[in-house]
């Protein structure tokens, strides 16, 4: 088990090694700090996201780079709401989504696997079974990622499920820190599934 996550890193530089470990401690506590309604969230998903993307290109991973690319532009959109909110005497309180929203989610969903299967056709890369995968995972993050900018309950289902596929996925291709990352994402979502549909009780 230990040589599972050591051996991938054996030909990577040090500067390489320590982004990668700065990018999962944030990405981790950006997940904890979203549990917990905290405007936070935002600047330490920001850190996570924007080295995440870096390292992503430099392994060639499009799909991956681009929703983290995305999760980046979602997470400055995201904290310009909840403070826009917060600045009011309005709270931006957590909701669950309604049937335009849904529809817009759905939406997003498909344009999302549509844009990045267009682009790895753009670029000519090889799509392999697990970029299906990649591809299928895109949508599901990016619709997840905009209900959370809108503190919507159903943003924490789509989390897991993604994560769910996603673990899988990457320690298949030999990357054992962003699997237990995405391990550790889902546990927290599962909490932050229940604690937010207590707090949606209480308020409605």
């Amino acid at each position: 088990m230990i040589e599972f996550f050591i051996s991938p890193y054996k030909d990577t530089s040090t500067t390489q090694i320590i982004l990668e470990f700065i990018a999962f401690v944030f990405g981790i506590l950006s997940v904890w700090l979203a549990k917990k309604e905290n405007i936070w969230v935002y600047p330490t998903g920001l850190i996570a996201t924007i080295i995440t993307t870096y390292l992503l290109y430099i392994a060639g991973y499009l799909g991956d780079m681009m929703i983290n690319g995305y999760f980046t532009l979602m997470s400055i959109y995201g904290w310009y709401k909840w403070t826009e909110k917060a600045n009011n005497t309005d709270t931006l309180l957590i909701t669950r989504t309604n049937n335009r929203e849904k529809a817009i989610g759905i939406g997003l969903f498909f344009i999302t696997i549509f844009v990045v299967f267009g682009i790895y056709n753009f670029f000519d890369y090889e799509i392999r079974k697990d970029n299906y995968i990649d591809i299928f995972a895109s949508g599901i993050f990016f619709t997840g990622m905009w209900f959370m900018a809108l503190k919507k309950l159903e943003n924490w289902t789509l989390w897991i499920f993604g994560d769910l596929i996603v673990i899988p996925l990457y320690a298949y291709r030999g990357l054992g820190m962003l699997s237990l990352q995405y391990l550790i994402f889902t546990i927290i979502a599962i909490s932050a599934y229940l604690e937010w549909k207590k707090i949606l009780k209480k308020t409605y």
